[in-house]
């Protein structure tokens, strides 16, 4: 969708703000340019609606070579979204949303209905927020209209430009939050650029690190935690990035144990005859379709009481959805001092999948950082434990 081909800016005064730049962003694909201030990224932004002109090189949008195509045009073809937001003060929420279409000659009608469509689609009521001026929306709410807005005309690419960088970290990490949830209905090109790491990877589906006007390195936000592919990567990531790559590798079932398990309606005695012959400790505890329902210890199961299983099971409250992120994962096991937790099957119909341990959780991401340096499934790579060496992550 957007294909750099050896593009360099360079300034009357020699500066060159980039260098012999070359790369693709996929269609539907988020791409996150990171890097320290004055590295170029902004530069590479501005470049592809031509706020900036390169001196080198070309830029082509979907095919088309962009210095073809009137800068207008081309613009109107674009959504730009940037860190002040830049709403018109004396337009209502709704006038403000509508602009782009608008200025592309849609009907008035047909305009503010797209408008209000795209600011219930960014959580916004229209019939709450509509007619209100931006001066009365908070911070968070104006960088809502502000990606409305660059919606509106249903571009297939988007810029933007530290778009959450203005507000506080909790609103910054709700608008993430909601961004996420937005792209996957809309599937948008995105550029996105920051200069914060953390944000970096939890929205890109690929990173361009950026050096002094050049890419150090352009792949998976996992790839580049786990494998920096210079020492400057490795810097700029930091040296936490094991605890950073926690947050871009999923809980795959190749990761889970697979404990005894009882059902609700199993009698008490069927029940400490299968934790004796496991010799374990507890066992999880389904309903009759397989479903999570909780846990049993063994002294409770052993205590030499009639009736089910039922009568004793305790709920679970520390689980979550197979494809979660190691850090999730993580996050629950210490809100609730488990030391597992219950995946159940992402698809949402609560199916018990497995258990995650503690050691699990840290065999799961040092397999994940030798499958990508090797380019191997997740489940290949062997890891060594106090216990020697493991295979493979099947129980």
């Amino acid at each position: 969708m957007i294909r750099f081909e050896h593009v360099t800016k360079r300034y009357a005064d020699g500066t060159t703000a980039v260098d012999d730049l070359s790369f693709e962003v996929a269609e539907g694909e988020l791409v996150t340019l990171v890097g320290p201030s004055g590295c170029g990224k902004t530069t590479t932004m501005k470049m592809v609606n031509r706020l900036i002109e390169p001196t080198e090189g070309r830029i082509f949008l979907d095919g088309d070579d962009i210095s073809a195509i009137d800068p207008v045009q081309l613009r109107r073809r674009i959504g730009y979204v940037i860190q002040q937001v830049g709403l018109f003060p004396h337009k209502t929420v709704l006038e403000n949303t509508a602009t782009v279409p608008h200025l592309l000659g849609w009907k008035r009608g047909k305009g503010r209905a797209r408008a209000a469509e795209l600011l219930d689609l960014v959580g916004l009521d229209p019939s709450v927020y509509g007619d209100r001026y931006p001066e009365q929306l908070s911070g968070g709410q104006r960088q809502r209209v502000g990606v409305a807005r660059a919606l509106a005309a249903d571009p297939p690419v988007l810029l933007m430009d530290e778009p959450f960088g203005a507000v506080d970290p909790v609103v910054r990490e709700h608008l993430q939050n909601e961004f996420l949830k937005l792209q996957e209905q809309v599937r948008k090109t995105i550029l996105f650029v920051t200069h914060d790491i953390e944000e970096a990877v939890r929205l890109g589906d690929r990173i361009a690190v950026y050096g002094q006007g050049s890419i150090e390195q352009f792949d998976s936000p996992a790839t580049v935690l786990g494998a920096p592919a210079t020492g400057y990567v490795a810097d700029f990531v930091g040296a936490d990035r094991g605890l950073k790559r926690l947050s871009v590798t999923p809980v795959e079932e190749s990761d889970l144990d697979h404990p005894p398990v009882v059902h609700l309606d199993d009698p008490l005695a069927a029940a400490t005859e299968r934790l004796r012959a496991e010799g374990a400790r507890w066992a999880v505890v389904l309903d009759g379709d397989d479903h999570l329902h909780g846990w049993i210890p063994a002294d409770d199961a052993r205590s030499g009481g009639k009736g089910t299983v039922r009568d004793h099971a305790r709920r679970m409250e520390a689980w979550l959805p197979l494809g979660a992120p190691l850090k999730q994962a993580f996050a629950t096991m210490l809100q609730h001092d488990a030391g597992w937790i219950a995946v159940i099957d992402e698809a949402g119909e609560g199916r018990f999948l497995g258990v995650l341990t503690p050691a699990r959780l840290h065999e799961a991401l040092r397999r994940s950082v030798g499958a990508d340096g090797r380019s191997v499934p997740r489940a290949e790579v062997a890891v060594e434990s106090v216990t020697g060496v493991t295979e493979t992550s099947a129980v």
